[in-house]
């Protein structure tokens, strides 16, 4: 009852979230897979593949505190290795999800010890560079054959029971849980002792030295953690997408995980879900009334949103909510 009681809301949004598609089914009149509910089954599908790439730059930003500029690099590994095991090797989904996890620990591993021995611009500098040394590879000609080069790696195959097209509405649950999942598991990772831990190097690093901590340690840990969740993110986006471009990889794509944690509030992971949702509904909704400019006019909300809502929409909430 405990647990009901606090969890309230969010158990209502998921069981919101389950009924949606019937209920919009039947207020269209059209069925599940067509028309109107197969679209927002889609859009919404996009929102809890975005919000779990959002989680994972928030439990190494708003969580930790180490700021990187190439967190796009894990999201577009993720999505390189399903797509090309899928189409070249022909595993099986279950295989290469275990293979997604595998190369992105991996490398998140790697790429931590070589930048996370120095700190603040210089690490994000450090992580930009590295995010752009796999944009470059994605994109040479050498890997064409594998990676497809600047057209992207396309037509990846995908388990019939799993089509975004067809099975859509199978698609979309698979999402929602993908994504309800993940945030359980960040959400204990963020109150286990190791979470603490991390919550303190964000606030004073050099006190948790002081106390004993190993600092470097517990970054990598969490680097490790947001890396795999990040490659985690980027294969359902190339499942949902049927490709894998080089533009998962770019700067772009990481100032988009950035703008999903500060819009929705950075240490709040609730936050991140709700960024995601704002940047890929709002986004939408601009675009289609205001074509090419909506990125200027999403500028401008983003501004607003940062000078009245200084720590987030979540966390401004929440700040209001203690000092009243």
């Amino acid at each position: 009852m405990r647990f009901l009681k606090s969890n309230a809301g969010g158990l209502a949004l998921v069981a919101a979230l389950i009924a949606f598609p019937f209920v919009l089914s039947l207020l269209t009149g059209e069925a599940l897979n067509t028309g109107t509910p197969k679209f927002w089954q889609g859009m919404l599908a996009q929102v809890f593949i975005l919000g779990v790439y959002a989680l994972s730059y928030d439990l190494l930003m708003g969580v930790t505190g180490v700021l990187s500029f190439g967190h796009a690099m894990f999201f577009g590994a993720g999505a390189y290795t399903a797509g090309i095991l899928l189409k070249y090797a022909h595993w099986g989904l279950l295989p290469v999800i275990a293979a997604v996890i595998v190369v992105t620990l991996v490398q998140s591993l790697l790429v931590g010890a070589l930048s996370l021995r120095v700190k603040g611009v210089y690490y994000a500098m450090v992580t930009l560079a590295f995010a752009q040394m796999f944009f470059i590879l994605a994109e040479a000609s050498d890997f064409r054959e594998y990676t497809g080069a600047e057209d992207g790696l396309q037509g990846i195959p995908v388990p019939a029971w799993l089509s975004p097209t067809h099975e859509r509405l199978t698609f979309y649950f698979v999402s929602l849980a993908f994504c309800v999942c993940v945030y359980l598991i960040v959400r204990r990772i963020v109150s286990s002792p190791t979470g603490r831990v991390l919550v303190a190097i964000r606030d004073n690093e050099q006190r948790a030295q002081t106390v004993g901590f190993n600092t470097f340690a517990f970054k990598l840990i969490a680097m490790a953690l947001s890396g795999v969740l990040a490659g985690l993110a980027g294969m359902m986006s190339a499942l949902w997408n049927l490709s894998a471009n080089a533009g998962m990889l770019s700067t772009g794509t990481t100032i988009n995980a950035l703008l999903m944690v500060i819009i929705g509030g950075a240490g709040t992971l609730s936050g991140s879900l709700l960024g995601a949702g704002f940047l890929q509904l709002v986004g939408y909704w601009l675009n289609d009334a205001f074509g090419p400019r909506w990125p200027l006019l999403f500028g401008l909300v983003y501004i607003v949103i940062v000078l009245f809502l200084p720590y987030g929409i979540i966390g401004t909430w929440r700040a209001r909510r203690r000092q009243g």
